[in-house]
């Protein structure tokens, strides 16, 4: 019977990557691990491979044949001792800069450690035999899937990444029996352009440019994405830490939060990635079907939506330059428009929400004076304030580097001591707050911070409606929730602690106290103190809130669904699933 390729989808993916991008040669060491990928290589016509019983020769060898082709080798051995006899030649190659990707065949890496014959740990390399060891365990999910295929492509990129040089890949083999796979899968390919490369050309209709946390931007880089958004049907995708303030901004989160689903029509063709870290997740949906690709100056493979496809390691005024350096004949912004349109659709029709995080939003956000500095806190404060546009010029930050709670509000004063004459506006919830209390009496604190406490006393992002831990109800409250701590929504805490530092005081616990010390909490002077302002709220009102900014635009299928779904429980869900799988 004729063998083909194994039925091991992440030897698929590694072969299908080395044909894209165009690894022919292999020097291949015989062993048992590595049956499965050698067999289904050497079925291959594409592929030139030579035999090296010695595993230390066979590395040399690679050396020989990259230096005299200018082309990237690859090497297969087994498990066991086989890839430690790599270590002279790879040691050579990394010196001499030579793209020798090793890859080494393991069993299940789970078996390090256990006495399994023929396992050895392979996680960490000596520092110059390889730019970079990659893991490739078995493909069970899809998830799997995604994390593989951007691995390959990664570690096939770094052999000419900024100088070519050693790569290793450790790849997991089930010894599958099945080579009946005649044709492999398509499998993404993934490709990095430099300064001086020829780009890719765009012809796409609508180009979208997500913007993650991003510096202050530069009037040339605000000019080059005008005219390529002029230039391409294009529209920026941004949140309140994108900062940037061009003719073609969408802040586009409270569109996308519609569980109607129905934003198809606003998604674009190629989605330009730009920036840091985002944390608006519902905008993360713009890229779900479009083709990405990232722009930055580090050249990294940071594959967000999935869907990644090029990598410009360039900076953004470079890239942009670049795609219009020839001016348009006439500038189309049909794309831009049809997003704001259906933007003011959604904002004009969203109803009263409960006393909350999002309520406060709503009234102050647009308010907040000229030239303020806002600061975020993640998760509820950053999702809640999304959903309404802040004043142009307004520069907006937030913990999205490392996405914890620990230091939101020493970001923002740090940032304010540094800048006493402009204003800093921070948003907290109040677990965040007390984990960051200790920076409130740092003596370098100045007058020109106005914080935000949103106090519902309990990690109130468990309990929205949404996330996995509301089902647990009121249980939820004791570990998952963490209800009750620093003093349990104390009417004097805060308001002792801060007034003993300094600053001055403000409470809330309904509407209409709130509305009472707006004025005085937004205005545009730095008085003589600075300004806590708390606002007591409760975990229903802020999940309500939360799902109501969802449900401005319906669709009753999805409210039938998820009724369904909250009567009768995951358990019932998964029954459902399993019926209508049979």
């Amino acid at each position: 019977m004729k063998k083909y390729y194994s039925a091991e989808r992440n030897i698929q993916i590694v072969i299908s990557l080395m044909k894209a991008h165009g690894i022919r040669y292999v020097v291949a060491s015989p062993g048992a691990t590595n049956v499965t990928f050698v067999a289904s290589l050497q079925q291959d016509s594409y592929f030139k491979i030579f035999s090296s019983v010695d595993e230390r020769s066979a590395a040399y060898i690679a050396c020989g044949i990259a230096a005299e082709t200018g082309e990237p080798v690859a090497l297969s051995c087994t498990g066991a001792t086989a890839s430690r006899n790599y270590m002279p030649g790879l040691t050579e190659a990394f010196y001499r800069k030579l793209p020798i990707l090793a890859i080494t065949s393991t069993q299940h890496t789970g078996r390090i450690g256990s006495m399994t014959p023929q396992v050895i740990d392979r996680f960490n390399l000596p520092n110059d035999i390889a730019k970079l060891s990659i893991q490739i365990p078995t493909v069970i999910s899809n998830e799997d899937e995604w994390a593989c295929t951007v691995q390959v492509n990664r570690a096939i990129l770094e052999l000419t990444h900024n100088g070519c040089g050693p790569v290793h890949i450790n790849l997991s083999t089930t010894y599958s029996s099945d080579f009946s796979v005649k044709e492999l899968p398509l499998t993404r390919v993934i490709r990095r352009y430099g300064q001086q490369d020829k780009l890719p050309e765009i012809s796409c209709s609508k180009v979208g440019i997500f913007v993650g946390a991003h510096q202050p931007w530069t009037p040339e880089l605000i000019k080059a994405v005008d005219l390529f958004c002029e230039k391409y049907n294009g529209a920026v995708f941004c949140d309140h830490t994108s900062n940037y303030t061009g003719k073609y901004k969408v802040l586009f989160s409270l569109s996308c939060r519609q569980n109607s689903g129905d934003i198809g029509p606003y998604m674009p063709d190629l989605l330009i990635h730009i920036g840091e870290i985002s944390a608006d997740y519902a905008l993360a949906k713009i890229g779900i079907k479009a083709q990405v690709w990232r722009v930055s100056p580090d050249g990294k493979i940071c594959d967000y939506f999935r869907q990644l496809t090029n990598v410009f390691e360039m900076n953004e005024s470079l890239f942009f330059q670049k795609y219009t350096n020839e001016k348009c004949s006439e500038c189309n912004t049909e794309f831009f428009q049809s997003c704001i349109t259906y933007k003011k659709e959604i904002d004009s029709s969203v109803p009263e929400l409960p006393f909350s995080n999002p309520w406060i939003a709503q009234q102050i956000a647009g308010k907040l004076p000229a030239g303020a500095v806002l600061h975020l806190g993640i998760l509820n404060s950053i999702r809640s304030w999304s959903c309404f546009d802040v004043p142009p010029e307004l520069y907006g930050y937030a913990n999205t580097g490392g996405f914890g709670i620990d230091g939101c509000m020493s970001s923002m004063i740090g940032a304010s001591m540094v800048s006493p004459e402009k204003l800093f506006f921070g948003v907290f919830g109040d677990l965040a707050f007390f984990y960051d209390l200790n920076v409130l009496g740092n003596r370098h604190v100045g007058k020109n911070l106005r914080i935000l406490l949103i106090n519902n006393g309990i990690g109130t992002e468990f309990k929205n409606y949404d996330h996995q831990a509301a089902r647990f109800g009121d249980s939820a409250d004791l570990y998952l929730a963490a209800a009750g701590h620093y003093g349990n929504q104390s009417q004097d805490l805060v308001k002792n602690f801060s007034t003993n530092l300094g600053f001055k005081y403000l409470t809330a616990s309904s509407k209409k106290d709130f509305t009472r010390n707006i004025s005085e909490f937004l205005s545009p002077e730095c008085n003589s103190k600075s300004i806590i302002f708390e606002v007591f709220t409760n975990s229903k009102d802020e999940s309500d809130a939360i799902q109501k900014l969802s449900l401005i635009k319906t669709n009753y299928s999805y409210v039938a669904k998820q009724l369904i779904a909250d009567t009768i429980g995951p358990a019932g869900v998964n029954a459902i699933k399993k019926i209508l799988k049979k």
